[in-house]
């Protein structure tokens, strides 16, 4: 049985004085997707657009609901998500492509980037970051032992476009 880590998340604010705090320390809560054999935890979530008026609210953003529709952690337009995943020993995400530009920055094991066009990348050194512009695009773990750990920010993007036409988004 496999034990998630004990990511902590940790977000600052202001006090009633206006001097910088700790608003919240806890760790992250996993949600399971067994269809992908995967974890996903919310760590937060923007949905009044950029730039944000969340530096002057208490409200904890990894609370907010997503998209019932919405399984993966796409940011409502204009917005912004922080999330983490864990994916199982050679597990494999379906294809999918978003209106979102992701960072998407391993912290443990390894991952394959699988592309539209055939082209693949291993990722395999934490701190890794891969940049998702809209492409389609798919996560393996390559590993039989160890499961996959990284963090996405997902920011809301205007669709790409081939020849003046959006391509379609295609969610997990």
């Amino acid at each position: 049985m496999f034990t998630p880590p004990n990511t902590r998340r940790i977000v600052t604010s202001h006090n009633g004085d206006g001097k910088a705090c700790i608003q919240i320390d806890s760790k992250l809560q996993w949600n399971d997707i067994p269809s992908l054999g995967a974890k996903v935890a919310r760590i937060y979530i923007i949905e009044d657009g950029l730039p944000t008026k969340d530096n002057n609210s208490s409200i904890d953003g990894a609370e907010r609901d997503l998209d019932p529709n919405n399984l993966n952690l796409l940011p409502k337009s204009p917005g912004a998500n922080t999330g983490a995943t864990l994916l199982c020993p050679g597990g494999v995400t379906p294809l999918h492509r978003s209106s979102s530009q992701d960072y998407n920055i391993l912290v443990e094991g390894e991952l394959i980037l699988l592309m539209e066009d055939g082209t693949e990348k291993h990722i395999k050194t934490p701190g890794d970051v891969v940049v998702m512009k809209g492409g389609l695009h798919a996560w393996k773990n390559p590993s039989t032992t160890n499961w996959a750990h990284w963090v996405s920010v997902l920011v809301s993007a205007e669709p790409v476009k081939v020849d003046g036409q959006p391509l379609s988004v295609m969610s997990v």
